[in-house]
């Protein structure tokens, strides 16, 4: 006999029970809780890793929110950066397993396997920031990772797991814009620089109060950031016909992220964002900002200009030959001969003129790149 739902028990006052608090979710490690019965917890790399998240001691307090005792870095970084929970928690587990894996690796093991060795967080962090490091490197910026290199205290430390905890929760959250790896960097750079500032305790000059980021509230990272960047890509995709437009018509991920090669991002976007910039959709298409370096422009004459370099070598090639192999069993007995050596010269006027076609075909096919008024920078 089937049996209907269990009703929960009533209350005291006769109205029903609450249900029971669900328990914490997670998808390969209960770092919730280390002392759960679980496999992994027993591995000293993971309580080590898990134990270098939960020290959040001498952190700024957030105003408006109230400390939770089982708050930890990321749990930290997400109520200020405004995070989603569910994001927190999964780079949580996933930091920890990095972590972990990397100690477990390492040679000769530390001398205390509970906890974390500063080496491999270093390590990781070269490793994970490698991009955003390259990208300030290129674009002659200074980077806001602003670590000591010989201070190995514990507060150097918690600093850069925060700088590697906040690039992950970032990465997490962004969807779509990992395909914009060079936006991603402009993004991190910026948040990383007003983390600096919460925890050396600015002050506010506007409001005399303590320093908050641009970005605060609930699933802030989400609505002020990601949002804005995934419409402005939708709407250049909607118009792009699906896909049956030129090239030169749309920008595509590539043509939104090499607009971060370049130091006017800083200038044309600053921070916080101005979304009434014309890298967005926000404005008249024909005042944004286009393609800022290859415009692939459909056309038959693409067989040639793709590889022109082999058609030039097969063209002369076949010219010479024509000229050479006149009468003789072996072309190259007929060099001998003045004449044809000078009809031989006749092959650099063909070379000139098939790189005047290279040219011609370059400046044909990039003529909305040089000339169109989509790519004005103004």
């Amino acid at each position: 006999m089937r049996r209907g739902p269990t009703v929960p028990l009533r209350a005291g006052d006769g109205r029903h029970a609450p249900p029971p608090p669900l328990p914490d979710v997670y998808n390969i490690i209960p770092i919730h809780d280390l002392l759960t019965e679980h496999p992994s917890i027993r591995y000293p790399e993971v309580r080590a890793a898990a134990a270098a998240l939960r020290d959040v001691s001498n952190l700024p307090r957030l105003p408006f929110v109230t400390r939770d005792p089982h708050m930890d870095l990321m749990d930290w970084l997400g109520v200020l950066f405004g995070f989603q929970r569910d994001n927190v928690r999964n780079q949580r587990e996933h930091l920890v397993l990095h972590l972990a894996n990397s100690q477990m690796r390492l040679q000769p093991p530390p001398t205390i396997p509970d906890e974390l060795d500063q080496k491999v967080l270093r390590r990781f962090r070269g490793k994970l920031l490698s991009n955003y490091t390259s990208w300030c490197s290129y674009l002659g910026r200074k980077s806001q990772v602003a670590l000591s290199k010989r201070n190995n205290n514990s507060n150097e430390l918690r600093r850069e797991l925060l700088y590697v905890a906040l690039y992950l929760l970032i990465w997490g959250e962004s969807g779509n814009l990992r395909f914009m790896p060079e936006c991603i960097c402009y993004i991190y750079h910026h948040m990383a620089m007003e983390l600096n500032q919460v925890l050396d305790e600015w002050t506010d000059p506007n409001t005399g109060r303590p320093f908050l980021p641009s970005i605060y509230g609930d699933c802030a990272f989400l609505k002020s950031i990601v949002m804005p960047f995934y419409k402005t890509i939708k709407t250049e995709v909607d118009s792009s016909n699906n896909g049956t437009k030129p090239h030169s018509a749309w920008r595509n991920y590539d043509d939104l992220n090499e607009f971060f090669w370049s130091r006017r991002c800083f200038r044309k976007l600053s921070w916080p964002i101005n979304f009434g910039s014309n890298y967005f959709d926000t404005v008249v298409k024909s005042n944004r900002i286009g393609k800022t370096g290859f415009v692939e422009q459909r056309s038959f004459w693409n067989v040639y200009r793709s590889f022109d370099k082999l058609w030039v070598l097969l063209i002369l090639f076949l010219q010479a030959s024509f000229i050479a192999w006149e009468g003789t069993e072996y072309p190259w007995q007929a060099l001998e001969r003045r004449d044809l050596q000078v009809e031989l010269l006749t092959c650099f006027i063909t070379w000139g003129g098939l790189r005047f076609l290279q040219s011609i075909l370059d400046a044909g096919t990039q003529y909305s790149l040089v000339l169109g008024t989509q790519c004005c920078w103004v």
